[in-house]
């Protein structure tokens, strides 16, 4: 009965000591950091490595360093030209302050969710539908500088918005596909009409030319001739210098009519 007396007299202070060491021993890792309360009261940020708690009088919220993502959810957004598309994206994120990021702010993670929808909602309202497919690095960096500034109060610091998908409905993907197609067929006729300018200006500076010495235009016959020769053909056309109207009666006179 001595020896089972013995052991219950040591077991209790013993269990309570461990339960005590258990409760003042905190291991943080090296990408987070411990937010110290003392009676309720912040007292400092300790870590990373062997911490040592007063139990019962300290408590200690752990709060992780490393970059967050957080993926924003579908949002409905009506653009500024008044269109109805469907935007999601992702933030990168993460906290610079454990002080600011436990006390500021009840739960920094459901906040920024929070803030990041309203923000992208807002800053997309702004722009037409035309910007929100073509300059998604300019809207990426107006949203993630809103929520940078916004955030800092919470000691959170925004390091990148990406705009992952923007979706319009079937009909609005016709209607823009028959206005790229339009605007192909545009670019191609002034190409053309471009095209034909430029080819009647070295026709008429070609023109010139010739007509300073005539002996160049029968030249330019005989170079044709030389063409239409080396492709074999069977027929051969030459032509007529209309000089030679001038030695048969009657030809310049049906020529000027």
């Amino acid at each position: 009965m001595d020896f089972f007396g013995d052991f219950t007299f040591y077991f209790v202070p013993i269990l309570l000591l461990l339960i005590v060491l258990a409760s003042a021993i905190k291991i943080l890792r090296e990408y987070e950091r411990g937010v110290v309360f003392t009676l309720g009261r912040f007292t400092g940020v300790k870590g990373p490595g062997l911490i040592l708690l007063v139990p019962f009088v300290q408590q200690m919220v752990r709060v992780d360093l490393r970059t967050l993502v957080l993926d924003v959810p579908t949002q409905d957004v009506i653009s500024r030209d008044n269109v109805s598309v469907q935007v999601n994206a992702v933030i990168y994120f993460r906290v610079i302050d454990p002080e600011k990021a436990t006390i500021q702010v009840e739960d920094f993670m459901m906040a920024t969710s929070q803030l990041s929808q309203t923000t992208l909602r807002s800053v997309l309202g702004k722009h037409d539908l035309d910007e929100m497919l073509a300059e998604r690095d300019k809207l990426n960096s107006d949203i993630q500088e809103i929520l940078d500034l916004q955030t800092d109060a919470w000691g959170i610091k925004v390091a990148n918005v990406e705009i992952k998908h923007v979706d319009i409905n079937e009909s609005m993907i016709r209607a823009i596909a028959r206005q790229a197609e339009a605007e192909r067929e545009r670019r191609a006729k002034v190409i053309n009409a471009e095209g034909e300018q430029q080819a009647a200006q070295k026709l008429l500076e070609a023109a010139e030319i010739l007509a300073r010495q005539p002996q160049a235009m029968q030249l330019r016959y005989l170079s044709s001739l030389n063409v239409i020769a080396g492709e074999k053909n069977s027929t051969i056309v030459f032509p007529f210098p209309m000089e030679f109207a001038n030695f048969v009666p009657g030809m310049k006179d049906q020529h000027s009519k």
